[in-house]
């Protein structure tokens, strides 16, 4: 038994080892698919703006209704966007009707109505679309996007 005793504490401290290294790679692996939620990359100035200002860089888009991913639910809402200069604003005001608004639908068609549920939604739903829209302006950023009126009714 004596001479045993030196193997069972070896064959124990491997298998403690080996555990723990499956539990470090499982949860690195786990880890790196959440890193597909769309985050917004660009950061934003932490200059602070008068009213004026926001509005001088502020568009809006009203009145968006559509489905969801699950159809039996229906989303009206309206968002407003702040560019970061003024340059910027008029751009996106031109192309808001033809670009940004299907980018809208299509992403809310993609949507499961649990995911726009609580204020984390919302905020993920929010960089996603600032992503998107970034891709499409050739002059200046999109910064923030607010959502001014959300209703989530199933039909």
């Amino acid at each position: 038994m004596k001479k045993m005793l030196p193997w069972l504490i070896t064959i124990l401290l491997a298998i403690t080892l080996i555990v723990l290294a499956a539990f470090l790679v499982m949860s690195n692996w786990f880890s790196n698919d959440r890193n597909d939620v769309p985050s917004a990359v660009q950061s934003v100035d932490t200059k602070y703006m008068s009213a004026d200002e926001i509005v001088e860089v502020t568009s809006e888009i009203n009145d968006i209704k559509t489905n969801l991913v699950d159809t039996d639910y229906i989303v009206m809402m309206n968002l407003a966007f702040q560019l970061d200069t003024v340059k910027s604003k008029e751009e996106f005001d031109k192309i808001k009707e033809i670009k940004i608004k299907p980018i809208i639908l299509k992403t809310l068609a993609d949507t499961k109505p649990e995911d726009l549920k609580g204020a984390s939604g919302k905020d993920q739903f929010n960089a996603k679309l600032i992503n998107l829209i970034n891709k499409t302006l050739t002059a200046g950023k999109l910064t923030q996007i607010e959502i001014t009126y959300f209703l989530l009714a199933p039909i």
